[in-house]
């Protein structure tokens, strides 16, 4: 930790059931509303089945995070890991691409919701409007996590459960109606290898962003034990999920691949008019959910760099009273409400096609480095890791070969602004030392 002992520490409030919440609502974002439609495109009836394989694949790429994050118990998450293992540059590199992946995901997300409270109030998306939308949703979130991380736990574990039920409530009917009818989709079989890559690929991402729970490590009440149970758990409830929704998206639409909103057409489909509304608010609550996890975590992710000299130190102040990181989450909050109002949901597309290969790559392949440097540690032994470690690696490296370069300026400028900003900030002295247990 940095050497700065008048700095109130963070508290940890976090215990294993709100750090779970914190998964779920961190993965489980606005993807599942679209991507059905998307992979029923690709490979058509078979589409489930790619579910399953990426479910599969992550678990890897999954059990070597929940060994890697096992032995740290400090803020940071993913930056802290490759920082520590593969050194500063490596770990300043990451910091930024997760940092703008998370801005400009939930940039995107917040958008999104305007989209989707058009569906009740169509003047949503008008520019005054839109501007009220976005700075009350945004204020609101960012000053429930400015006074506190248990605050921003209960959002979040509440969000959670709103969010889950009604995809639940869509799985059950949708499966029960399965089971007296045929698939209905009428997609002729497409599914090539090129397009069960594809499908993966995209799969991957909707499986993703766990990493930005992991950011907040420092407020986990007992981060060896349950960040394991909560990273797993999480999988399991989205793989549950993801598959039953898209069995029953293949099962119930006749061209679900022409569907813009594929799970309120099913609920149409099987509910009628209320099933539709019922998604319509679940899509909502998923949003929301996802920003509100993101505005517990990501401020946790600029403020781990700062701790550790790799960004201004004023990012690491923490307010006495709360004890939360609250310029870090003031900044990200008005950061995030410029891109929300500005950027494109590209931005975010185009960043995590290639960010997350590269950073779950690195935490995979950190699992034996690990594992010679601190054979005796006390923490979560993931088994078989030396084979699920190269899983993950083979997974990444597979995958980064459907990532679409020419779309790649972002990531250049990216990687350009962060060997700046390690060029500025390399001297010895302002480096923190990283905590690990050992």
């Amino acid at each position: 930790m940095s050497s700065d002992t008048s700095r109130p520490p963070l508290l940890r409030a976090l215990g294993r059931w709100s750090l779970l919440a914190l998964m779920i609502n961190s993965i489980l974002g606005s993807g599942i509303f679209g991507l059905p439609a998307a992979l029923a495109e690709l490979i058509g009836a078979a589409s489930p089945w790619a579910v399953i394989i990426a479910g599969v694949l992550m678990a890897s790429i999954i059990g070597c995070h929940a060994e890697v994050a096992s032995q740290f118990d400090a803020t940071g998450g993913t930056y802290l890991y490759v920082r520590q293992v593969f050194g500063r540059f490596a770990g300043v590199q990451t910091g930024w691409l997760i940092l703008l992946g998370r801005l400009t995901g939930c940039a995107a997300g917040a958008n999104l919701l305007v989209a989707y409270l058009a569906e009740f109030w169509p003047q949503a998306t008008q520019p005054l409007p839109r501007l009220a939308v976005i700075s009350v949703l945004l204020g609101a979130l960012a000053l429930v996590n400015y006074r506190g991380v248990a605050s921003g736990a209960l959002v979040s574990n509440v969000s959670a459960v709103a969010k889950l039920l009604p995809l639940a409530a869509i799985c059950t009917v949708g499966v029960a109606y399965l089971l007296t009818h045929p698939v209905a989709a009428t997609i002729p079989a497409r599914a090539t290898t090129d397009r069960y890559l594809t499908a993966i690929l995209l799969l991957v991402f909707a499986y993703g962003g766990f990493e930005s729970a992991l950011s907040a490590m420092g407020e986990v009440r007992d981060p060896r034990r349950d960040v394991a149970f909560a990273l797993f758990a999480a999988l399991a409830t989205v793989a549950v999920l993801y598959t039953a929704l898209q069995f029953t998206v293949v099962g119930v639409l006749i061209h679900p691949e022409r569907s813009e909103r594929p799970l309120a057409d099913v609920a149409r489909a099987l509910l009628g008019g209320p099933g539709a509304v019922l998604v319509s608010l679940g899509a909502l609550l998923s949003v929301y959910g996802y920003l509100s996890a993101n505005l517990l975590t990501a401020p946790r992710g600029a403020f781990a760099l700062a701790e550790r000299g790799d960004f201004p130190r004023w990012l690491a102040a923490v307010h006495p009273q709360f004890r939360t990181p609250h310029v870090a989450i003031a900044v990200f909050a008005l950061l995030l409400w410029a891109f929300a109002l500005f950027g494109s949901f590209s931005w975010n597309v185009t960043l995590s096609a290639v960010s997350r290969l590269f950073y779950y790559g690195a935490v995979c392949a950190a699992v034996p480095v690990l594992r010679r440097r601190q054979p005796h540690v006390a923490a979560y032994r993931l088994p078989a890791g030396g084979l699920f470690a190269a899983l993950g690696v083979l997974t990444c490296a597979v995958l980064v070969s459907r990532v679409d370069y020419s779309k790649s300026l972002i990531l250049g400028v990216t990687i350009a602004a962060a060997t700046v900003n390690w060029l500025l900030t390399r001297n010895p002295a302002r480096q923190g030392a990283v905590t690990s247990r050992t």
